[in-house]
């Protein structure tokens, strides 16, 4: 087995490990990226809505909280200056019923007491007077200005292309089997056809679905005892016709509906979801990404609630993702685990666990803090 010596190894090249390779770049460290499959961004980072959120609904003080508020900021100007497409198209989040609207001004304190800036509750009339195909069931709802979409694809080939200009590597097809914590630094054992050894100063583990294996196989690191994953399937549909909104629309959190959103993506197209299946905690990636046709059931109904206007055979199948969660179902959320040397003690390895929404649009934010845990 070939052994090489490296300065910064990144785990992952999805939005969250391109980021934390460019930032760890444009701090001076010499970067090597290891992505186990054939391209970058092809699992979580690619399987989403391409939303960059405000921060509205996040625990007030957590990870996720400002990090996605601080995240949106460097997205949409990151965006502006690396010609990435981005849209500050704004969101409605509609109450549709007395329950739902009772809940908005919590909703409303929560955002503003995380920085979101540019939001405001509004009535009905107006909410229909801004998107005319909203349902006149339509109480109140939460205009946030600051929300919008971007090109994801284009913004991963930035960051890609922002740490390989600063002498940064790639290399594709390389998962990750082991590593050892020793006195001169961390040792990274590779698989696939050209099995290696690597001698790093620092490790960022950014795998998304397989950062706690990851975490675990490394000899001498934290084992997060106790912590398992848990795997929530997201599916979208599109509806066909002209787009009836222009804005994002989503519906006040209700315990007993899925909470489907709409947006309409830089296709012009209607995108809907996703909804949240539970897959059992046995399953391991790869997963198995077909949308099913019959989940458009589920759709129509939910969906029907702010847009009467929908139409049967309206929706088709799009695709899905898996989010991957340190919670199970039921649980309390939970934040994101970000986990460097003052918690764990092993110096120069951060673990990324639980990185699911909004770390996309976190992801600029994810890469400075790591880079700063270093």
């Amino acid at each position: 087995m070939e052994t090489f010596e490296a300065d910064a190894v990144v785990i992952g090249a999805g939005a969250v490990g391109l980021s934390c390779a460019r930032a760890l770049a444009l701090s001076g460290r010499e970067v090597l990226v290891l992505e186990a499959a054939s391209a970058i961004a092809t699992e979580t980072s690619s399987r989403n809505s391409e939303v960059i959120h405000a921060g509205l609904y996040y625990t007030t003080g957590s990870l996720k909280a400002q990090l996605c508020v601080e995240g949106g900021r460097k997205l949409y100007a990151y965006c502006a200056a690396h010609g990435v497409e981005a849209h500050r198209c704004g969101k409605l989040v509609v109450a549709v019923d007395d329950h739902e609207a009772a809940a908005t001004p919590a909703l409303l304190k929560r955002a503003q007491e995380n920085g979101v800036e540019d939001i405001r509750l509004i009535d009905g009339a107006e909410a229909r007077r801004l998107e005319p195909a909203l349902s006149p069931d339509v109480r109140v709802a939460i205009h946030s200005e600051a929300s919008g979409l971007f090109d994801s694809h284009a913004y991963f080939l930035a960051l890609q292309g922002e740490f390989e200009d600063r002498g940064g590597s790639l290399v594709l097809n390389t998962p990750v089997a082991r590593g050892d914590v020793t006195k001169n630094g961390i040792e990274i054992e590779t698989a696939g056809d050209n099995p290696s050894r690597i001698r790093a100063q620092s490790v960022v583990n950014a795998a998304g679905h397989r950062a706690l294996p990851i975490a675990r196989s490394i000899a001498g690191g934290p084992v997060y005892d106790g912590m398992r994953m848990h795997w929530v399937k997201g599916s979208y549909f599109t509806a066909t016709g002209r787009a009836a909104f222009a804005r994002l629309i989503y519906p006040m959190h209700n315990q007993a509906t899925q909470g489907l959103h709409l947006a309409i993506d830089l296709g012009g197209r209607t995108r809907l979801g996703p909804d949240a299946e539970w897959l059992s905690d046995a399953l391991t990636p790869p997963f198995d990404y077909e949308v099913d046709s019959a989940r458009a059931v589920h759709f129509y109904n939910e969906v029907r609630r702010y847009w009467p206007g929908l139409k049967d055979g309206a929706l088709s199948p799009d695709y899905s993702g898996v989010r991957p969660k340190i919670v199970g179902k039921g649980e309390p959320s939970a934040d994101f685990l970000i986990d460097g040397p003052a918690r764990h003690g092993v110096a120069g390895l951060v673990n990324l666990i639980g990185i699911e929404s909004p770390g996309l649009t976190s992801s600029l934010a994810i890469g400075e803090l790591v880079a700063g845990l270093m």
